[in-house]
């Protein structure tokens, strides 16, 4: 009986594996979205955020445990480093952001949960995203203003990832696919 207690807290393989595919999935698709958009400009970065929202929201309506954003966070940002290259100095940040979206959405217990802590997320991320900017760029503040408006474009795409994802997952519920 005791072991039953202890287990109900951790994720199961099954979460796991689905973690960590979606990550990948999240990855790889904006990714693709990127190389075949051209490059960042506007219509590439609006598309690879929405579809990046997307997945995070159908993700964590089908894993609703209490830390599945930062080990999703974890996972996505070990891939981008060992895949891609990716600078480690965003991790802090993103984790930051993570766990403010965890206490936001309160554990992920209200149906609503799941939408208000990927909201909450990706606005605290690029929030953070730009402290970090500034703080490497403090000698020439400059270039903020070009960065800024690139963000606030991802950002308007992860709006609407927002409700793309809840219609998502409101077709993979009448499918079977998502429970709850």
């Amino acid at each position: 009986m005791p072991s039953q207690v202890f287990n109900r807290h951790y994720w199961s393989a099954r979460e796991l594996v689905v973690l960590g595919v979606f990550s990948a999935a999240a990855k790889l698709s904006t990714l693709l979205v990127a190389l075949v958009g051209g490059g960042m400009n506007p219509v590439s970065l609006l598309a690879k955020n929405l579809i990046f929202t997307t997945l995070l929201v159908v993700m964590l309506y089908k894993v609703r445990k209490p830390g599945t954003l930062a080990l999703f966070v974890l996972v996505n940002m070990l891939i981008s480093m060992l895949l891609l290259g990716g600078s480690v100095t965003l991790l802090p940040a993103m984790l930051l952001a993570a766990g403010c979206a965890e206490a936001c959405s309160g554990g992920m217990r209200k149906p609503w949960a799941p939408v208000l802590g990927v909201a909450v997320y990706d606005l605290t991320s690029k929030v953070f995203s730009l402290g970090v900017s500034w703080l490497f760029m403090r000698e020439s503040p400059a270039l903020l203003y070009v960065i800024v408006p690139i963000v606030v474009i991802g950002y308007v795409g992860s709006l609407c990832g927002l409700f793309s994802g809840v219609r998502a997952v409101r077709e993979l519920r009448h499918a079977g696919i998502v429970r709850n």
